[in-house]
């Protein structure tokens, strides 16, 4: 099959602007003439056994390499399942019965072999049609007769080479699938490439290794590789140690200078602390190479210790970025580790181990002391004081160790818990904040990681599962980082971003927030590690680049923030279409454009599930009123269980300018031109007078105050002649003076009767006044009509809104919020006010952590 598709690609975080570059994938199916790899830097792809343990499960990768990979990748997998434990489990029956004196396999070896076989069938014979899995069930005779051989012979000689088997039947039976069901592929046996010194130390011999590969990859075919094994320089098959599988696949993304890796596991990235036993813990969405190697050395238990050394080369200039994901929900980001700035640094975790030993020796002091740190690489290690943390494993060849040096060593248990992050051992801050969270704890020492990236405290006895809670609890609680799209770069959007510095300066809410895109109508400026909000508009104009709706989209799915709040400051009904799908990715949204929220009642209806149902907010008081509070007033009456009956007033700036102003001693035509001319109205005045705004703004107050109905239910009158509603603006202004005599005579009729005239929005819900013509008992229009002079409505300043509201708390005496309906300023500052209201909600959430396949 060819399936092919175009995303946003990922942002590069050492750039501030929108990749622009598409990625196309491209699988032909066998028997295709040609076959051309994909123009795109290579990706290798990793899945562990718990990814491959079931049909079920690799039908799952299946999908996840149709949608992430292309024809140059490269795949790596682990022995399906348990398999390699059950290699371990038979080869340590043997070594038993070795022991024993006995001379042929037990019935019980026999038994496991036989299980182990009929486990690689299962999967052959439920995955592949009859004409492959024919020939991987003989594959698989030949090699379980070898593994009998082998387990009946010298095992010690042929140890690595039965641990092997796993990763090779999960790769061949990998390859054997996509060939059959995907793209061409070939399948690759690690140690026909991949040459180390020896299982100690695991070092690469990278240009042997690197031209090996090379020779071994075919042309137009996807590469399945095993992971876990490899061969010395002499040939013999060795193995990276238990999840080596990692290792394996960085080492070969080095190999072939790969952009990225992922490792697709069962759990959807890295937590700040265990999530099995830490259920507030929160997702790392980046992590420093350096912070992650040192959760990896401390106990993380998604990263395995040497997976990041192939991809930290401070001589190189090529960086790869390494990604966890869940092959369990592949739709769900996880966490991206590589080159980042200042936000991503800020990040902090909790780990600790049990099970280990503190060594005090003089061994351990002065020029011995490295000596000792390169032998072993403690845990930590103070030369000062002349001691060093050890796994229990090491503690004998320690001791043999320091026999030879003729002093003498004292071990006592011991536990580590740690708090990781980017250089915090060089801040007082954390250090201090770290030491009170373990007051109860009685640690016996505070140490500093080598790499300044960890603070370790030896605890004398095991770390509770209660301890580990409340330390992650006091050094994460204020680690959230949200992330901030303003869209809008007219007037009022330049005038919120020049408001923003001071506001994070001064306004504790707004502590974690940090802007990370700028939009316009046609150009972008994102930037992951953050862009100055100093200087965004400059920014802005310097390096924002053409986009589209859908790599916005596509740059939003996979944002890195714990939470992301767009602010919409466009008028733009095209970009408030694009809410549905925002609010699907759990986004939240600052509106003040209208189009959404005046919407027809089905489209706006389903804007507000799909919000309530992935926990976005949405707020938008200034789409009606610009910084007046009367969407927090309905809101706040509503939620304390109040009724309201009755919303009306004036809510347009530009109309209440004009008719506060329009006394007859200048014609209507001649106000209306000098308000154009002052930026008053909106470029096309009959935008103003036509009622439509007003109309769409009774309409957003009826929804927010808990009525259902739509635009057309809102009877609106409309100001412009029909003889002038259809001209061109040059021609509709030219003849402006034809508006003149309607408003001369409603003037003078007002003025007969002592009163004035006003454009005014009324809704009304009368239960009494239910019928059948009107099911709803709702009346709303919007008109110009003629009020006393003493009406709250009639003594506005020019260009004020009034909002008045009647309900069961507020019957005879209405309330009522007046104030500046329109200008740069107070919509600036509505839209702040939304902000710190949506970081206040945001700081009491809780996501709840998801584990679809950990064990």
């Amino acid at each position: 099959m060819k399936q092919e598709s175009s995303t946003l690609s990922k942002v590069n975080n050492d750039s501030s602007i929108v990749n622009n570059e598409f990625i196309e994938h491209d699988f032909v199916a066998q028997g295709t003439a040609e076959n051309k790899l994909a123009k795109h830097a290579i990706q290798v792809h990793k899945f562990g056994g718990s990814s491959l343990a079931t049909s079920e499960c690799i039908k799952r990768v299946l999908e996840i390499i149709r949608a992430n990979c292309q024809l140059n990748d490269i795949v790596v997998v682990s022995a399906n399942g348990k398999t390699t434990d059950s290699l371990f489990a038979i080869y340590s029956l043997v070594e038993r019965t070795i022991a024993e004196q006995e001379k042929q396999l037990s019935d019980e070896i026999t038994a496991a072999i036989s299980v182990l076989a009929q486990s690689q069938a299962q999967l052959i014979t439920e995955l592949l049609n009859a004409n492959n899995s024919k020939q991987l069930l003989c594959q698989l005779d030949k090699d379980i007769s070898q593994l009998t051989t082998w387990l009946a012979a010298d095992i010690a000689q042929h140890k690595n080479d039965i641990l092997a088997f796993g990763e090779v039947w999960s790769a061949r039976l990998f390859s054997a699938l996509l060939n059959e069901q995907v793209c061409p592929s070939n399948f690759i046996d690690a140690r026909d490439f991949l040459v180390i010194d020896n299982e100690q130390s695991g070092l690469v011999d990278n240009a042997t290794s690197a031209a090996q590969l090379r020779q071994r990859r075919q042309f137009g075919k996807l590469a399945v590789i095993t992971g876990y094994i490899s061969q010395d320089s002499r040939g013999t098959s060795c193995t990276l140690g238990r999840n080596g599988s990692d290792y394996s696949a960085t080492i070969i993304a080095a190999l072939v200078a790969a952009s990225n890796v992922t490792l697709w596991t069962d759990v959807d990235g890295i937590y700040s602390a265990d999530p099995r036993v830490v259920p507030s813990a929160r997702k790392l969405h980046r992590l420093p190479n350096g912070v992650a190697k040192e959760l990896g050395r401390l106990g993380n238990p998604v990263l395995h210790a040497k997976t990041l050394l192939p991809l930290i080369n401070p001589l190189s200039e090529h960086h790869t970025h390494l990604h966890v994901a869940s092959s369990f929900d592949a739709q769900v980001i996880g966490t991206e580790i590589g080159k980042f700035g200042q936000i991503a640094k800020q990040e902090l975790s909790v780990t600790y181990l049990n099970d280990l030993l503190l060594a005090q020796s003089v061994s351990f002091t002065g020029d011995c002391a490295a000596k000792a740190r390169a032998e072993f690489a403690p845990i930590c290690m103070d030369d000062q004081q002349g001691f060093m943390v050890i796994t229990q494993a090491q503690q004998k060849s320690l001791s043999h160790w320091l026999a030879s040096h003729d002093v003498e060593i004292t071990f006592k248990p011991v536990a580590i818990i740690a708090t990781v992050g980017h250089r915090v051992a060089e801040r007082g801050d954390i250090k201090a904040r770290f030491k009170r969270s373990l007051k109860t704890a009685k640690p016996l020492q505070l140490v500093g990681g080598d790499n300044s990236h960890s603070v370790i405290a030896i605890l004398p006895e095991p770390c509770s599962i209660e301890l580990l809670n409340k330390v992650h609890h006091e050094m994460t609680k204020d680690a959230r980082h949200i992330g901030l799209v303003v869209a809008g770069m007219g007037n009022i959007g330049e005038r919120f971003l020049s408001l923003l510095p001071a506001q994070l300066n001064n306004v504790y809410a707004l502590e974690n927030l940090h802007l990370v895109g700028l939009l316009s109508s046609k150009k972008a400026l994102i930037n992951n590690d953050g862009i100055d909000v100093n200087q965004a508009t400059s920014l802005f104009a310097q390096q924002a680049i053409a986009y589209d709706n859908d790599q916005l989209i596509s740059w939003l799915t996979q944002h890195p923030y714990d939470e992301l709040i767009v602010v919409d400051i466009t008028p733009s009904e095209d970009f408030s279409l694009l809410y549905e799908r925002i609010f699907a990715l759990g986004i939240h949204i600052i509106g003040a454009n209208k189009w959404a929220a005046s919407s027809s009642t089905q489209a706006y209806n389903k804007l507000v599930n799909t919000a309530d149902s992935h926990n976005s907010l949405w707020l938008g008081n200034t789409t009606v009123g610009a910084g007046l509070p009367i969407n927090y007033a309905i809101d706040d009456l509503r939620q304390s269980g109040d009724s309201i009956s009755e919303l009306s007033g004036i809510f347009s700036g530009t109309l209440s300018w004009l008719f506060e102003t329009y006394d007859g001693s200048v014609k209507f035509s001649t106000l209306l031109l000098n308000a154009l001319a002052q930026g008053i109205t909106e470029p096309d005045p009959r935008e103003d007078l036509s009622g439509r705004d007003v109309q769409r703004k009774l309409l957003i107050l009826a929804r927010k105050a808990g009525f259902e109905l739509a635009l057309e239910d809102i009877d609106c009158q409309n100001l412009v002649p029909e003889a002038l509603q259809r001209l061109s603006l040059e021609d509709f202004l030219s003849r402006a003076n034809e508006l003149d005599d309607y408003f001369a005579s409603a003037l003078s009729e007002a003025t007969s009767k002592a009163a004035c005239i006003r454009y005014v929005a009324r809704f009304q819900y009368n239960a009494n006044a239910i019928t059948g013509n009107n099911p709803a008992g709702i009346s709303a229009k919007v008109s110009l009509e003629v009020l006393p002079k003493n009406d709250p409505f009639a003594n506005l300043i020019p260009g004020d809104n009034i909002f008045k509201i009647n309900s069961r708390w507020y019957q005879d005496n209405p309330l009522i919020i007046q104030g500046p309906g329109a200008g740069r300023d107070v919509t600036a500052g509505g839209l702040h006010s939304d902000l710190v209201k949506i970081c206040q909600q945001l700081a009491h959430k809780q996501n709840q952590v998801k584990i679809k396949g950990m064990s």
